[in-house]
């Protein structure tokens, strides 16, 4: 049936735990929707394989960034073929919603399923997609087991999470405002005397993009991302004569790089002035493959992923998923 929805439904997400028993009526109520709580791993691999059985014609994630990656975990690890893949509708309700931002949904609940269903059976839906390739990180020792998701870094940024977990932080921001603050406080580090070294000296990581090696070998930060947008205008990265995105975007920034605090102003707006691309501590682009030798870990959606056996991580371009957004 064109309307027949698959809904994923994370009932610990943060504006989940916040819905009465009138909000899962209304959309258990619903005709054409199978509903799922999966609450392990376990379950959800199981919610997958029924699916490929059903092939519904909408996947819907209600969650946050964690879920929706789980999600395509899942997919990605179920020998269910890619371009096989139902699209996918995000409906955020998490503490970080960043994928949401770029390619959300935008309603909720009873309603969003409703409206989703509507422009399904008139043939609307498919004329809101927008595809994006997650991130896939495997790491030696870990096969069969890659994670999915769409922002990752470390270097400052790794350290930065830790002080985005604190108390101080998850009850005052939502996450997606949690990451622009995370970034600004990590910058406030900077201006301590006893913490500044310590962040500026950057992490220990070879780093090899599309094949060719970096020259750089400690990184005060590094991003990466499968998104096209981020919140509030910010988007630090950027492509040589705007050349076209290929895979994912990479913002690599050298040990003690020089006019950090105008950088970071800069980039927080969106913006990558010519001095900033011509300096060799700062280097952006767009990669299929970023391949790391590291002791570090690497924040993926806020999960922290230790490296491989042999100190390895490789992150590539995963393939397109189809998002239906609103």
């Amino acid at each position: 049936m064109p309307d027949h929805l698959a809904l994923i439904y994370n009932p610990f997400s943060c504006k989940n735990l916040k819905n009465g028993p009138d909000y899962l009526q209304s959309i258990q109520a619903l005709p054409n929707v199978l509903f799922y709580a999966p609450d392990t791993y376990a379950a959800l691999q199981g919610v997958v394989e029924e699916l490929r059985t059903h092939r519904p014609s909408c996947i819907v994630v209600d969650g946050g960034d964690g879920t929706v990656g789980k999600v395509l975990s899942v997919l990605h690890a179920s020998g269910w073929p890619p371009e096989e893949w139902p699209p996918v509708a995000v409906i955020p309700s998490g503490n970080t919603n960043l994928i949401a931002a770029d390619v959300g949904y935008g309603k909720r609940g009873a309603e969003a399923l409703r409206c989703l269903q509507a422009e399904l059976r008139s043939g609307q839906a498919m004329n809101k997609v927008k595809q994006r390739h997650p991130l896939v990180v495997l790491r030696t020792g870990y096969e069969g087991a890659e994670v999915l998701g769409f922002f990752g870094g470390m270097g400052a940024f790794g350290r930065g999470i830790s002080i985005a977990h604190q108390p101080a932080v998850l009850n005052r921001y939502a996450h997606d405002m949690a990451v622009i603050a995370t970034l600004i406080m990590t910058v406030m580090q900077l201006l301590l005397p006893r913490q500044r070294d310590g962040w500026l000296a950057g992490a220990a990581a070879r780093l090899t993009y599309d094949g060719k090696a970096s020259s750089v070998h400690n990184h005060f930060m590094v991003l990466c991302t499968a998104l096209n947008t981020l919140p509030y205008g910010v988007w630090p990265f950027w492509r040589a004569g705007g050349a076209p995105c290929n895979g994912m975007h990479y913002l690599d920034v050298a040990a003690y790089p020089p006019s950090l605090m105008r950088a970071v102003w800069t980039l927080l707006r969106g913006k990558a002035p010519e001095w900033l691309r011509r300096s060799s501590a700062y280097q952006s682009g767009a990669v299929q493959i970023l391949q790391m030798q590291t002791n570090e870990s690497f924040v993926l959606d806020g999960e922290i992923l230790e490296p491989g056996n042999k100190t390895d991580f490789t992150i590539q371009a995963g393939p397109p998923v189809s998002f239906l957004y609103a």
